[in-house]
């Protein structure tokens, strides 16, 4: 899946292509691009383009769409305003075959959670749960369903479970540890 999405990315992008760290390297790792022809971006320029709202828990109104200057407020903003969420898309959730991430604070343990829809096969349960379980450090730290309408995984993560994630991080980096998770996960199924 990562390779396929990953290979029309840089199809489409006629030639020189530029890509962030996790790319580039996927991407000579597997042949789809000679070195040359590559060029690197900064890590943090990726969400530069990202749709960003801030939501309504209750409801799903919007509160107000955001720019990515919003995404230098700490984490702990959502513990300070526990009634909303943060919905955010970006052009390299596709390349990784996510719709949009949402991140919140639950309820009733406290907790982060990051809320996503996975384009990838109901075929490929065992090897998510395989890497969600020895990925995420706590003992009921995410929720996976099949959505056979939509034909993708509702997957919500208690991102306090990642092993990078503190509540000392901006959520700009919050969503840069979830983009990284998420990009593993995918090579990690990829390449089983």
């Amino acid at each position: 899946m990562l390779r396929k999405r990953l290979l029309q990315y840089i199809e489409e992008s006629n030639g020189s292509v530029a890509l962030f760290p996790e790319e580039k390297e996927y991407a000579e790792k597997h042949g789809l691009l000679d070195a040359d022809k590559i060029t690197v971006r900064e890590s943090g320029s990726r969400f530069k383009e990202a749709y960003i709202e801030r939501c309504e828990k209750e409801t799903e109104e919007l509160i107000a769409q955001e720019s990515l200057v919003f995404l230098d407020q700490p984490i702990t903003y959502l513990k300070k305003h526990k009634n909303e969420f943060v919905f955010l898309e970006l052009e390299w959730f596709d390349v990784i075959g996510v719709e949009a991430v949402s991140i919140e604070v639950d309820d009733v343990f406290g907790t982060y959670d990051a809320m996503l829809g996975l384009k990838l096969q109901k075929k490929y349960r065992s090897q998510i749960e395989h890497y969600l379980e020895n990925t995420l450090k706590g003992e009921s730290s995410y929720d996976l369903l099949f959505n056979g309408e939509d034909g993708l995984w509702d997957l919500n993560i208690t991102l306090n479970d990642l092993p990078d994630f503190n509540e000392g991080l901006t959520m700009l980096a919050s969503y840069e540890l979830i983009y990284e998770f998420l990009f593993h996960l995918l090579q990690t199924v990829d390449e089983a």
